[in-house]
């Protein structure tokens, strides 16, 4: 299971394949050739700062280990936001920062940190999100289950276009399941948006264990219509998937260790929605998850232990 081979598509990206300027990984039009989803990574030492220029992008500001400062301008107006931050994307919620397309900001602090971004020129108030104010929702069932933090959405955030939510899926389980796509403009159906994948993984029991390069899940994609797309991964922590069209799923946390992948969706829709259509050969699977209840490791990190 070497992480030195090719990978096997233009769509998926090793931990620091997409190195640029500081960051750990970029994903843009750019680099990519996605036209309304981004990503930046970055790990972050003492003294270290990263800029956020104004580039007509909304972004949000996602601690993934470690606490940051913000220091965000807009309109002659200077503003500095802590983000508390977590042990690891394991350890519970986090706060988060959503950013104006007409902010510009300096990121410093110690630790890993995620900025999800879409191209707009439609301004909506930069907001601190706090913590305890993401809300969390069990998914799926039986070993289907997984947890969803919604940083991000529509009912959370004010935003252009930008759709943003952390997945947790406990060892073993599967997630983005049953396969499905989101690529066409069906109004009420299914709606059109790219989405970005960025994992990580790590030995059962998160944040009370150190995240060693053996631990890993597996994801797949493939095609909806003519449009080619294939991934068939084994994925480790800081590993990207890009899906800007096609059947994606599902993502599997092997028996062992825990996964964790952060998802910006966003598209050229008119209204800012997550409209899927499953695969017609699998969507039967949605229907034995009554009755097969949540996994009982989930929610997957209580709130008393966040709280601590």
């Amino acid at each position: 299971m070497s992480r030195d081979r090719p990978t096997a598509s233009a769509w998926f990206h090793r931990r620091g394949e997409l190195a640029r300027d500081g960051w750990e990984s970029v994903v843009d039009p750019t680099s990519t050739g996605l036209a309304h989803t981004g990503l930046r990574i970055a790990e972050l030492n003492p003294g270290d700062a990263l800029t956020l220029s104004v580039e007509g992008e909304e972004r949000l500001v996602v601690p993934l280990a470690g606490s940051f400062t913000v220091k965000h301008a807009e309109n002659g107006i200077s503003t500095t936001t802590e983000l508390a931050g977590r042990a690891s994307v394991f350890a519970g919620r986090t706060d988060a920062l959503y950013l104006s397309c007409a902010a510009e900001a300096v990121i410093t602090g110690s630790g890993r940190v995620a900025v999800a971004s879409s191209p707009t020129t439609e301004v909506h108030p930069s907001h601190h999100l706090a913590a305890a104010d993401v809300p969390v929702e069990l998914r799926g069932g039986g070993p289907a289950s997984r947890e969803v933090h919604d940083l991000c959405t529509p009912a959370v955030l004010a935003a252009a276009r930008m759709i943003v939510c952390e997945v947790v899926t406990p060892s073993g389980n599967w997630s983005s399941y049953p396969p499905h796509k989101h690529d066409s403009h069906r109004p009420g159906a299914e709606s059109r948006l790219e989405e970005i994948y960025y994992f990580e993984a790590a030995p059962v029991g998160g944040a009370e264990r150190v995240a060693g390069t053996a631990a890993f899940g597996s994801f797949a994609t493939y095609a909806s219509d003519e449009r080619d797309i294939a991934i068939a991964e084994l994925v480790r922590s800081g590993d990207i998937a890009l899906v800007p069209y096609g059947y994606h799923g599902p993502a599997a946390a092997a028996p062992g260790y825990d996964l964790y992948y952060l998802n910006v969706m966003a598209g050229p829709d008119p209204e800012r929605r997550w409209l899927i259509a499953d695969d017609p050969a699998h969507e039967w699977v949605r229907r034995t998850w009554p009755s097969a209840g949540f996994d009982p490791r989930l929610p997957f990190t209580s709130l008393e232990k966040e709280q601590r």
